[in-house]
């Protein structure tokens, strides 16, 4: 246990077999179970796993690949069926640093948050050495998913390296959550919309040899829909359909106003191009929505970054047996 609190690890792994066993022995001690996922693994990440015979280890094989966030759903069903309180993930691939461990559960058994995850990126040097297309990547990604998630205090997305508490997984419909490479940004805006605290820590990776299986013509079209649409499912849920909130308000009229005013600028356009003379009317149909409309839509944002569930709300573990 660590202080209190039952541990699980989950680790995803698909063609895992050189790296897995150093994941395993390097596990700390006072992780209680770890459940490996072996994604349908066409080598033998799951003969490696066996032969090490860890009695923490719980080992799952899909026979149908499910995708990195469809091994994560899976392990953390079978750590929570096993009695864990706190479940951490930790790749297959040994990038994510045992050591740094206490780091993240500290945040979540002590510090009241139900959800902290690890930012590679904070400092400005963190990003030394990364190609300057990776570098303009991370952070239009992590804006983009603050905007959907709704998590202002949070940067690094993509990092899998969390700790979660069970009772907060309990509540998320993990059915609904993406299988594939945008779990971790799907997480988030279910997690938001259950107003769980979350909480960045600073968390160095580790690279090693391993080559990325990542296919960006497929996963940045799927990470860009999913955000869409996560985006207007929290809106709806936090600011319309469990409280009609300011937020939906400003930011419906604003988004109908700017829109009216952007048809009506395009609309001009196309009319002086005809050599057709704008009146100052019709100057200030396009451009009064447009101003108005953006100024309501930064509103919204402010009140929204507001509203980011960033205030540790949970009791820390010691305290909760106490009580009990």
């Amino acid at each position: 246990m660590y202080k209190d609190a039952i541990i699980a690890a989950v680790v995803p792994a698909y063609k895992e077999e050189k790296m897995i066993a150093r994941v395993i022995e390097t596990m700390p001690a006072f992780v209680d179970h770890v459940v490996i996922v072996d994604d349908c693994s066409p080598d033998g990440t799951s003969d490696v796993v066996t032969s090490l015979a860890d009695p923490r280890v719980t080992l799952i094989r899909h026979e149908v690949n499910q995708g990195v966030g469809g091994a994560i759903i899976t392990a953390h069903r079978a750590a929570m069926a096993l009695g864990a309180d706190v479940n951490v993930v930790m790749a297959g691939d040994a990038q994510m640093d045992p050591a740094y461990l206490p780091d993240l559960l500290d945040r979540v058994t002590d510090d009241g948050y139900g959800f902290a995850k690890a930012n590679r990126f904070y400092a400005p040097e963190s990003f030394h050495g990364m190609p300057g297309y990776r570098v303009f990547g991370n952070i239009a990604l992590s804006f983009l998913t603050k905007l959907a998630s709704g998590y202002w205090n949070l940067f690094d997305p993509q990092n899998g390296y969390t700790a979660v508490r069970t009772e907060v997984l309990r509540r998320v419909p993990l059915d609904r959550v993406a299988k594939r490479y945008s779990f971790e940004n799907d997480l988030l805006i279910h997690l938001n919309i259950l107003q769980v605290p979350a909480v960045d820590v600073p968390i160095p990776a580790v690279y090693g040899d391993e080559v990325s299986s990542i296919r960006l013509s497929r996963v940045v079209p799927e990470l860009i829909g999913r955000l869409t649409r996560g985006f207007w499912t929290r809106v709806w849920y936090r600011y319309v359909l469990w409280s009609f909130s300011p937020i939906a308000l400003l930011g419906f009229l604003g988004l109908g106003l700017f829109v009216f005013g952007l048809a009506v600028s395009i609309w001009m356009v196309f009319q002086i191009a005809a050599s057709v003379v704008a009146t100052a009317a019709t100057v200030m149909l396009a451009a009064l929505p447009l101003m108005i409309g953006t100024q309501l839509l930064i509103s919204a944002l402010q009140l929204d970054i507001q509203a980011t569930p960033s205030t540790p709300t949970y009791p820390a573990f010691r305290e909760r047996d106490a009580a009990s």
